[in-house]
Formats: structure tokens, sequence, C-alpha cells
């Protein structure tokens, strides 16, 4: 069935994925942009490179989710990463598998990508309509703040795909809360994702390593054991690495009050190798020659353990290589969720049905971001709001027939 009037809220990833399955049954789409061009979000995020999706196996992919891998899983199976990668290719993107396993487009660049889905989408005849706001629901439709004034427009159905609360200045600004709160859907609380953390690092520290890049280590958390980089930064730490414990940290300092990163500064190397090798230095080796002999530390590095142990130079051989194995990084807090990479928190999925669609406002569904779920980075964030964004457009789709 086809022929009705949808409205979509939110021009990025969800948004406009919904918007081109819709359109392709044949609906009259118009997509409500807040901000005055659409995909802002996605264009900065492949500034330094999309990551569109992930290359490891598909039974492992589904696993990245967190409490939401069961809800999710319906709509990753109908949108795997291999149908991300034709879906792109057969816009002019083609793909490859970096190192990691994350999956890229050959430019590099999300602008060419953004540009085809967009001509795509006008192909089909989706109304695009940028600087128009929601501001909440009004007696026949939506209240939208438009260049012209305010209007109210109705619709058959409406999708909501308004983002999370990170990167607000790119329009994802959680200002949607309240008005869906007024209607009684509930709203888990947003928390950073993907984030940074404070450090409680000394002057002399930061004024020499703001900056530098921590290679070649292991940290572990509740999050596991996992190989990667970070990088200093005057606050704290951030990077790769760090977002990739980022939701066990938070979550230690939400319920104990505190959380340790654990730093594996010489993971080539055990403890019992390095007590030797550090045993072997004559007394009277200053203690940067000692590091330096005894696990080839310098740098950033050898600042680091001095940093995060107090008189770490006098420990004995066995002490020392235990401090290299496991440095303790205590962490004081997230960095502001405006910081984040992503968002955790958002529409509760106990709030809407399997369709995606809201249960206190028949006729209005939700997808992407603002839904509650988070994930690393890797891919993982852009796949499911894309997951989600068919899938809802499918219930919306299914939900119309109903009535027709």
């Amino acid at each position: 069935m086809g022929g009705r009037r949808i409205g979509i809220v939110g021009g990025g990833p969800a948004g406009l994925m919904a918007a081109e399955v819709l359109s392709a049954h044949g609906h009259a789409v118009t997509v409500l942009e807040a901000m005055p061009t659409i995909g802002r979000k996605f264009l900065l995020a492949g500034k330094s490179g999309l990551n569109i999706t992930h290359a490891e196996p598909f039974s492992r992919f589904v696993t990245r989710f967190g409490a939401a891998n069961g809800r999710l899983r319906a709509a990753l199976d109908a949108f795997t990463p291999d149908d991300l990668k034709a879906w792109a290719e057969a816009l002019g993107t083609e793909t490859f598998v970096g190192t990691s396993g994350r999956v890229f487009p050959k430019v590099m660049k999300a602008s060419p990508l953004l540009r085809a889905w967009r001509a795509r989408l006008e192909k089909q005849n989706v109304d695009i309509r940028v600087r128009h706001r929601w501001t909440g629901f009004a007696e026949g439709g939506l209240r939208v703040e438009t260049p012209d004034g305010e209007a109210v427009m109705a619709f058959d159905a409406v999708l909501l795909a308004l983002g999370g609360a990170s990167w607000p200045r790119l329009g994802s600004d959680a200002a949607w809360v309240s008005a869906l709160v007024e209607k009684g859907v509930g709203i888990a609380p947003f928390r950073p994702a993907n984030c940074g953390f404070d450090v409680e690092w000394s002057t002399g520290f930061v004024e020499k390593f703001a900056g530098a890049p921590v290679k070649g280590v292991t940290a572990q958390s509740a999050a596991g054991t996992i190989s990667g980089e970070f990088v200093v930064s005057k606050t704290g730490i951030e990077g790769s690495l760090v977002y990739a414990h980022a939701a066990a940290l938070r979550d230690d300092l939400e319920q104990k009050g505190a959380a340790t990163l654990l730093l594996d500064l010489a993971p080539g190397r055990s403890a019992e190798r390095l007590a030797t090798d550090f045993a072997r230095q004559g007394g009277k080796a200053s203690f940067s020659t000692r590091l330096r002999k005894g696990t080839g530390l310098d740098g950033v590095k050898a600042a680091l353990l001095r940093e995060c142990m107090a008189d770490v130079s006098g420990l004995a051989p066995q002490a020392l290589a235990a401090a290299v194995k496991a440095l303790p990084v205590r962490l004081l807090r997230p960095r502001p969720i405006a910081e984040a990479i992503s968002s955790a928190g958002g529409v509760r999925f106990a709030a809407i049905g399997e369709d995606y669609g809201l249960t206190a406002l028949p006729g209005v569904f939700a997808a992407g971001e603002m839904l509650d779920w988070e994930a690393p980075t890797g891919g993982y964030l852009l796949t499911a709001c894309l997951a989600t964004g068919r899938a809802a457009a499918d219930g919306i789709d299914r939900w119309l027939s109903k009535r027709a």
C-alpha cells in the first residue's frame, strides 16, 4: 500500500534511511531537519575517515550493543554489515576493510555518499525541508518552526529520528525529551558514551605531554582486556582505547564513585621477564636508565608510570614489573556529554513496540540514536542507526496497511 503522507523528523542516517524505504513503497515523505543542511553529524564523523560498519563475524557484531543486544537483533538481521556495504556501493561508494576490521569508503569521506544518497531521495520525490524545527505536538499534527513562522503539519504517520544528546551544535541536542515525557513516553536519562575521562594530572605532566599518543598498550576494565592506543589530554585521557572501555568506566563511576583503568605498558613481555631484566640493572643506574634498558619504556609511557605510581623509582624489581603490567589510571569523571562521540539513554525500549511505534502515541514511531542503546566506535553506531531506520520504516508501512 502506498500514497500516504509521512513526516520524518530528523535528517540524520536513521531518518534518511527511513525516508528511502518509505518513498520506495510509494508514500509521500517529508523530512523535517532543524539545521541548515541534512546529515551534519554524519559529515563531521566522516572528516577523519567515515567508518560505516565493521567486518568482524556477524555473530560477534550483534553482541556489541550491551543491554540492547536482544532488542536490536531483528533490525540488524534485516540490515547486516554486508547489506550496508552493498547499499553504499549501489550509491557509488566502494568500501575497504582496514587493519582493525573497520569498514571505510575508499574515498575516506562522507560527502560523496551523502550527495549520492540525497540525489536518490530526491529522485524518489522525498521532500527535504531544512530549518524546520519540530517543537512538539499540536491538535491535528506537529508544531514546527519554519523560516516563515510556526506551522502545524499533519501526516498519516510520523517517525522521530532526532538523535541523542552528544554534539548538540550539530543538531542532536535532546530538546525533544520534554515533548515525549509530557505524552507519557518513558525516557532513560542521557549519559555520555564513547567519551574521554578526567584525570588529576600534575601541571608538569600536562605541560609536557598533553596531546601525546600512547601506543602499543593494553587496557583492562570490566569491559575486558583490549589492546590499542589513546591520547593524553589536558584534562585526562581520550581516544579509541578509552572509548572501548567508556561504558564500563562510566558505570563504575556512577555505581561505585570510582573507576580505574589498568594499563599494561609492555604487553609483549611477562612480569617475570620484566622483573628479571630490572634486576640485572646496576644499583647505580638512574630510574630512567633502568626503565629504558629493562623495558624500552621512555617518553610518555615512562612519564605515566611516574605520574600514576607514588615512589615508583624506589620499587623493587618485582613491584616495578607489576606496575608496568598493571598501571592504575584513576579517573575522576567522564567528559561532558556535549563532547562525547555518542550518548546512552533515550526512549526506553519498553515504550515502543516491535515495529518501533511509540505505545503511548499510535502512529508515531522512533529510530536511531534517540533510542536507549549504545555501542562502541567501529561502525556499530552507524549500522544500528541505519538498521533501526529501516525497521521503523517497515513498521510504519505495516501500520498504515492495516488502516487502509
